[in-house]
């Protein structure tokens, strides 16, 4: 008789949701939030000419100074230029057997990803001289940092952090976007506490929750190149750029004759 009056009196006490299997309806609007993807449009608020030579593979603005990571075998270069007239200040061509890709800023020096090399190239930032390099597990594609760690990309669907002294890998984490693997995640920008990345071969921008992966949101950046401008070799949108002096955001692409500030348009 005890045990069936303990029973009922704790029955009353268990939600009616988890005797049938469901969820209640703050679990609901949780799994919901988790799922949604904000979109965005754009307003192109002004825009700077660059030579269609630069393959661009990474960007950075710091005190007034565009540095630009070119790619190709043969090509590849690290340049520095004034950003308000666009005047080249510094390169420095890399080995005919480097594809250069993403480069940041941390701290004092720069750090310029390689292609299949399997290299991080360190520079002193004053004067881009070169310090040493370090080798990385696979493949490098894009590069920022999230003010302690290098964050980069491989191609794949993961984001990699990495320590900048040591070049170790501390942790890697998975992009999902609506629960499934984001490959191809390349040119990447640490933007308010956010990971943007450009997806290659996509005319869009992704916004990444650092710690869990997952895609807040999706920057549709169509037609920001307008066909007229586009000639035989124009390449694919790549580079994000935010100027820490004005939060301003600078995007382009591969060959392209135009950096673009954008403003983002909620859809």
């Amino acid at each position: 008789m005890i045990a069936r009056v303990l029973c009922i009196l704790l029955m009353q006490f268990v939600p009616l949701a988890a005797l049938s299997g469901e969820m209640s309806d703050e679990q609901t609007v949780e799994k919901t939030v988790e799922k949604t993807v904000e979109q965005f449009g754009y307003e192109v608020l002004g825009r700077k000419a660059q030579s269609r030579e630069n393959f661009v593979q990474g960007l950075e603005i710091h005190d007034g100074r565009l540095y630009l990571s070119s790619g190709r075998y043969g090509h590849s270069h690290l340049s520095q230029y004034d950003f308000d007239t666009g005047q080249l200040l510094a390169r420095r061509n890399l080995h005919p057997s480097i594809f250069a890709e993403g480069v940041t800023r941390f701290k004092e020096n720069l750090y310029q990803l390689t292609w299949r090399e399997r290299l991080v190239l360190v520079y002193r930032f004053d004067g881009m001289v070169p310090l040493r390099t370090f080798q990385i597990p696979g493949q490098g594609w894009g590069i920022t940092h999230n003010g302690e760690e290098l964050i980069y990309s491989d191609g794949s669907h993961r984001l990699h952090y990495m320590d900048p002294a040591s070049g170790a890998i501390t942790r890697s984490v998975a992009v999902t976007e609506d629960g499934e693997a984001l490959p191809y995640l390349n040119e990447l920008e640490w933007v308010e506490n956010r990971v943007w990345a450009n997806i290659w071969g996509d005319s869009r921008i992704v916004i990444i929750d650092p710690d869990s992966g997952q895609v807040t949101g999706n920057i549709d950046l169509s037609g920001l190149l307008p066909d007229s401008e586009r000639q035989e070799g124009t390449d694919v949108l790549n580079g994000i750029a935010r100027d820490p002096d004005n939060g301003a955001i600078w995007v382009t692409g591969k060959r392209w004759p135009w950096l673009y500030q954008i403003e983002l348009l909620p859809r």
